[in-house]
């Protein structure tokens, strides 16, 4: 991960983010103050490094205006690991279902991969180098025969694997078939229940140490070979035990855990079922937000300096329905806005990777060439709009329903359709959208 992703300032992220994210300004601004706070808390005295907590952010509005897309894409882009996860899916200790501790073991698998990735990139070249010294072994072997007894025998034998090594640098091997061992890995052992994910890990680590190892010979080219190789090489020089290391730390300093539906953990008053299990999950939060130690199958992970940004609509209840305690850890809280007419509009066309650049981009590959009007925009944003406001507001997600029903006579037709250029013009948007819209009852299940 480098530096410079995160010495990033708030202006510099929130500029990052405009790129694929409309609106919502005042969330934007919170997130990105809160990675700079990492990079400053990393400046401090070691001292006052440990006393300075994370600033937690609590983010509240309907589903699809953009609260998991923020976190996503910050993390993305600070180079942090990330999870996402649902709070529903947890359930007090004791009860059936996740507990708590997993989202940190995931936190952890995150932050393996990401370093794994930079060390892999580091031990590249040297990977290749060994790589390509056992395929010239596998096509001459390196050694003389042992009927090889003469001097000018086991010269011979060095000036044809020279030239061998010369034809292969030159590429003149890649069809060649060489014989390659692999390691096939078995079926995971996979235990159910609750408090078994940890058990789960550790047998399956014990397991893998002392059974032994499947292997089976197989014919391949030389330049399906030497990507095996060079993958087997990289996975001899990296360092594992560096690698756990370094994830570990990283996890602890830089991790962001985001933990969606977090209104969904709130007792209802006056009903019974599930209260006592939802409260009980946010007993168990508490502690992993404020600060504790996880045993992972990596070593113990320490969740003082996880950054967790939470989300939830808060439609039947609100932030202060949480218990105080839990409240107290996110201390910053954004309320992020209804999406409208016009910050339709622009989701379909300024994000860089924007739906109509996806549609447009789709239609090429079938040599379709898609145009579309700015009253056709227009139009679609005004269903959009119009249909969550009439039926459940599914914020910008309306978006992706709209365009599917929109396109889909296109993109049935367009293989039969190349080298056509379609324009999508208001009066196309209306055809296919019109009488699906003004039936409210058909509009809550096609749109």
């Amino acid at each position: 991960m480098s530096s410079t992703n995160q010495d990033l300032t708030p202006r510099e992220i929130v500029g990052l983010l405009d790129a694929d994210i409309v609106g919502q300004n005042e969330a934007k601004r919170a997130v990105a103050i809160a990675v700079r706070n990492r990079w400053r808390r990393k400046n401090l005295p070691g001292e006052l490094q440990q006393e300075v907590s994370p600033k937690n952010i609590l983010m509240i509005g309907p589903t699809g205006v953009g609260k998991t897309e923020i976190a996503r894409r910050l993390a993305k882009l600070t180079g942090a690991p990330f999870i996402k996860i649902e709070a529903t899916k947890f359930t007090e200790v004791g009860y059936y279902g996740r507990d708590v501790e997993s989202m940190v073991r995931e936190l952890v698998d995150n932050a393996i991969a990401i370093v794994r990735e930079t060390e892999k990139e580091a031990v590249q070249e040297d990977a290749k180098k060994r790589a390509e010294k056992r395929l010239l072994d596998l096509l001459i072997s390196p050694r003389p025969p042992h009927t090889a007894t003469e001097p000018e025998e086991i010269e011979k034998h060095e000036r044809s694997r020279e030239r061998m090594k010369q034809m292969l640098e030159a590429g003149q091997m890649e069809d060649r078939n060489v014989e390659l061992m692999i390691e096939q890995k078995g079926s995971p052992v996979m235990l159910s229940g609750m408090g078994m994910e940890q058990m789960d890990m550790d047998l399956q680590g014990m397991l893998e140490k002392i059974m032994p190892k499947n292997t089976a010979r197989r014919e391949m080219t030389v330049a399906d070979a030497r990507k095996v190789l060079v993958e087997q090489e990289i996975e001899a020089l990296l360092d594992k035990e560096r690698i756990h290391e370094a994830a570990i730390k990283l996890a602890e300093n830089l991790g962001i855990i985001f933990l969606d539906e977090i209104d969904k953990i709130v007792a209802n008053e006056g009903k019974g079922g599930n209260d006592v299990s939802r409260q009980g999950v946010q007993r168990d939060l508490l502690p992993i937000v404020e600060g504790t130690t996880v045993q992972t199958k990596y070593g113990y992970v320490n969740t003082d300096h996880v950054m967790f940004i939470a989300a939830g609509a808060f439609h039947k209840v609100s932030p202060s329905d949480l218990m105080p305690e839990l409240q107290g850890r996110f201390p910053i809280r954004v309320e992020l806005s209804d999406l409208t007419k016009e910050d339709f509009v622009r989701i379909l066309t300024e994000p860089k990777s924007s739906l109509m650049r996806q549609y447009v981009e789709l239609m090429k590959t079938e040599e379709v060439a898609v145009h579309f009007t700015e009253d056709a925009l227009e139009e679609i944003a005004s269903y959009a709009f119009q249909v969550n406001q009439t039926t459940q507001n599914i914020g910008a997600r309306r978006l992706y329903t709209i365009m599917e029903r929109l396109l889909e006579e296109l993109s049935f037709e367009a293989p039969d359709m190349r080298y056509a250029t379609v324009e999508i013009n208001a009066a196309y948007v209306k055809q296919r959208l019109d009488d699906v819209s003004k039936d409210e009852d058909l509009s809550r299940f096609i749109l």
